[in-house]
């Protein structure tokens, strides 16, 4: 497992991620085995989501799935909420929500057509979605409101929130980057999926977000970055910290698992026939016994 690295704001020690100075904050031991079958559920689903008639977004979906599932089976506890503020990233928490058996598994055939509940984008009315997302920027705003309020009654839910890269190109992004530093929300726990990808190219080359360790730090986030594929190694990336809002960057591969659509653009959105469709299951089946 590699260790995540950790950056304070400026002229601050960086924050350590250790169980003494989390203080009352607990976890059992991680359990790796149910959070990589998980995401890999939440990858099969992607795929046959991908090949039903309105196709699906599938590289974001598949570069976040372990994400996905190292939160949902692993750190939410009753009552924590989750905002999925990338939320064309539907698929994977539409799998990860069925596995936990909050919504009927055939429900999953009906993704994006006529008279279904699962929408391209999550809509607050299904349960486990706090909000109903995929207008990009606002998804971190939102969780900060969350926190907030828990803050004033004095509650100790916690707020999780997972962004898109090519997110981050919003100005809303920083404005609630700004005020989550200056209030300290200890709460609340945020996760940038940086495949380095979005629909019109590369990131750095649409709009630079580098440096963005620097940038949240700057901000006042404790910031952990990690590899995106490493289950254990987010596990303890994305645990709270008594110091401040918590910032992971979590480097991730768009479209991981299927070779075809791995770094592809063109992945971003995916209508896949059903040849195709059986191609990338045998692509996960041949690595189930990878972390991803």
């Amino acid at each position: 497992m590699a260790a995540p690295t950790t950056t304070g704001p400026p002229h601050s020690p960086a924050v350590r991620d250790d169980a003494v100075q989390d203080g009352a904050v607990h976890y059992g031991a991680f359990e790796e085995a149910p959070v990589a079958a998980m995401a890999q559920r939440i990858r099969q689903d992607v795929i046959r989501m991908a090949g039903g008639p309105e196709g699906a977004h599938a590289g974001g979906s598949l570069s976040c799935a372990d994400l996905m599932a190292v939160l949902h089976a692993g750190l939410l506890r009753p009552g924590d909420a989750f905002v999925l503020s990338k939320g064309h990233a539907a698929p994977a928490l539409y799998s990860a929500l069925v596995q936990l058996g909050r919504l009927p598994a055939d429900e999953l055939d009906t993704y994006a057509q006529p008279g279904s509940r699962l929408f391209g984008h999550p809509a607050h009315d299904l349960p486990g979605v706090e909000f109903a997302t995929g207008s990009l920027g606002h998804g971190l705003g939102l969780s900060i409101g969350l926190a907030l309020a828990e803050r004033l009654r004095g509650g100790d839910r916690r707020v999780y929130t997972v962004l898109g890269d090519g997110e981050l190109q919003e100005g809303s992004v920083w404005e609630a980057a700004l005020l989550a530093g200056h209030r300290r929300l200890p709460n609340l726990v945020a996760a940038v999926d940086r495949n380095g990808l979005q629909i019109t190219g590369g990131t750095e080359g649409c709009v630079a977000l580098e440096p963005l360790d620097a940038k949240f730090a700057a901000f006042g986030w404790q910031v952990r970055t990690v590899d995106g594929h490493d289950l254990a190694a987010l596990h303890e990336a994305l645990r709270p910290s008594p110091d401040g809002p918590v910032m992971v960057i979590a480097t991730t591969v768009k479209g991981r698992g299927v070779p075809f659509l791995e770094r592809k653009v063109a992945g971003h959105y995916a209508k896949l026939k059903p040849a195709l469709v059986q191609r990338a299951l045998a692509a996960l089946a041949r690595a189930k016994g990878e972390p991803s």
